[in-house]
């Protein structure tokens, strides 16, 4: 790593542009964004069977075999932002079940859960000027009725990916 010190800066984008590339042609990305939410969308599709939506879908970013709807939330804790908001939530009645998880600067899973909408409709806040929910992912959503402790499913999925 500390070979990057001598790198320039388009010797730098290059090989950021190639390590998303690599990520995509192992399945692990699905677009050319910002990493955090289709490495969040992998971890659980891959920890729980769950079939991907297009990247066109409204509301929800994933399905279970019984049918409940699934939107997938990533946010990565930076040393210089400790921030714990997800990204924008449009409509709370097009999902039933909130998949959130947070990463570390390095991306490694730090806590996840599975989180019922109610729970999600209860904490959040409307904001009117991006006609969206913010929804903070605070340490006392995990003592929250009916959410579900993930981490450790998803810390195998993580485990799994890195060794092959």
């Amino acid at each position: 790593m500390r070979d990057l010190q001598s790198k320039s800066i388009s010797e730098l984008l290059a090989l950021h542009a190639a390590i998303m590339e690599e990520l995509r042609e192992r399945n692990v990305l699905r677009s050319a964004n910002n990493p955090t939410g289709d490495l969040a969308e992998y971890l659980f599709c891959t920890s729980f069977g769950w079939v991907q939506e297009s990247n066109s879908a409204k509301s929800f970013d994933a399905k279970g075999d019984d049918g409940t709807r699934f939107q997938i939330k990533g946010r990565r804790i930076h040393r210089r932002n400790g921030s714990r908001q997800l990204s924008a939530i449009r409509d709370l009645d097009g999902f039933d079940i909130l998949a959130a998880v947070l990463f570390d600067d390095d991306y490694q899973v730090m806590r996840a859960a599975l989180i019922p909408v109610s729970v999600v409709r209860e904490k959040s806040t409307y904001i009117e000027h991006t006609n969206s929910y913010k929804f903070l992912l605070r340490d006392a959503i995990w003592n929250a009725g009916g959410v579900e402790d993930v981490t450790a499913c998803l810390r195998q999925v993580e485990r799994a990916a890195n060794n092959r």
